[in-house]
């Protein structure tokens, strides 16, 4: 049986329906799509979440497809900056709590924005990263929940990646 995260526990706090589904990981390969080969789902619905600077807003995190690429000057727009770039990866765990390869918009360290990709809305389940590698979270595409529990707003769903060739 997986162990619970702190992702897994708001949502049980929450009584959102989810299912803990585990692979191995391969610490050279933290690639979304290898994560979805390995959990039998299609790149485009496992989300992987990406953690942003913004140089008027600060820290937010953008949650987009498996198959696509962060558009930073979307994500700057869609979060009232004019530009973003991605925090460099020794930052992550000091940010987040999470590291490279398990970081989730759920019950991160901090409440920080979090801005979904549109094409969240075509899928009924999606995958995101449970806070831990080697661990997924399934579950219905409302997404995200903040530090406190309380839903936040899915409006801010928006194009905010490109498919890669």
């Amino acid at each position: 049986m997986a162990h619970k995260t702190n992702a897994a526990r708001l949502l049980d706090q929450l009584a959102i329906r989810y299912e803990l589904r585990e692979y191995e990981v391969d610490p050279e390969d933290l690639a979304a799509e290898t994560v979805a080969a390995k959990i039998g789902l299609p790149p485009e619905r496992v989300f992987k979440t990406l953690v942003a600077r913004g140089d008027c807003n600060g820290i937010c995190m953008a949650v987009i497809p498996g198959n696509a690429e962060l558009d930073l000057k979307a994500l700057a727009t869609a979060s009232g900056n004019c530009k973003t770039q991605l925090v460099p990866v020794k930052e992550l765990q000091g940010l987040t709590g999470y590291i490279r390869g398990g970081v989730t918009a759920l019950a991160a360290k901090r409440d920080y924005p979090v801005y979904a990709d549109e094409s969240i809305q075509l899928f009924d389940t999606i995958s995101i990263s449970a806070g831990v590698r080697g661990m997924q979270i399934l579950r219905p595409r409302r997404l995200p929940q903040n530090n406190q529990g309380h839903p936040r707003s899915v409006g801010q769903e928006q194009k905010i990646s490109s498919r890669q060739p």
